[in-house]
């Protein structure tokens, strides 16, 4: 079989979730790129990857901030994972709570070995968080491979969003030499949903084919 006919093929609408962990050591089944979210609570993560997968309980959303305590891995034809992990920066839950939502998240971004990249969601309809920047500015710092997901870009004026969005982009180039892949996204209108599903399946197509 021709395999980068086959990847051009791959379905997202055909993932499956396939197991949470509450300890990266737990993490020693999977052999396939990961593809990682991550944001603030409330950013939209599970809305963004249900809309991948066009599923809408795919990753479960709730009004609360904090549903994802664990780190949900959902299959995708076998070929790679989509990676749904804790948010960070809630502080409704408790301190124990919160610290063991950093120590995972640290713990998975520094010692998995098929970690290809984190996607960190922004809110593109507020100005730049310092959370955020302290985010991007630590996966820097340990060479994290990380990228930048724009959520709710449907949620102000299109002024407004582009503002903001130039705004962190300005930040993040304080804190990088080389800007890390910049995507748009609205999980409502589907705005760069196909786009960030075709950037996935090329960068797979690139660990297959070197």
């Amino acid at each position: 079989m021709n395999f980068v006919f086959y990847l051009r093929t791959v379905n997202f609408a055909r993932a499956q979730f396939l197991r949470s962990y509450s300890l990266v050591e737990q993490i020693t089944d999977n052999k396939n790129p990961e593809f990682a979210f991550i944001g603030r609570s409330n950013v939209g993560k599970s809305s963004l990857i249900n809309a991948l997968t066009r599923k809408k309980d795919m990753a479960k959303t709730s009004a609360k901030p904090g549903k994802t305590q664990l780190i949900n891995f959902f299959d995708v034809e076998n070929i790679l994972n989509l990676v749904d992990l804790p948010g960070y920066g809630y502080a409704k839950v408790s301190k124990k709570i919160r610290a063991n939502f950093e120590e995972i998240i640290t713990e998975y971004l520094l010692r998995s070995e098929n970690l290809f990249v984190v996607f960190t969601l922004i809110d593109a309809s507020i100005p730049p968080q310092r959370i955020d920047l302290e985010f991007m500015a630590w996966c820097g710092e340990h060479r994290v491979p990380v990228g930048v997901i724009f959520t709710k870009t449907d949620k102000k004026k299109p002024k407004i969003v582009e503002a903001n969005m130039m705004a962190f982009e300005h930040e993040l180039s304080q804190l990088f030499a080389t800007l890390p892949v910049i995507l748009e996204t609205s999980a409502n209108t589907r705005l760069g949903i196909e786009t960030l599903g075709e950037w996935i399946k090329e960068q797979v197509d690139g660990i297959l084919h070197p």
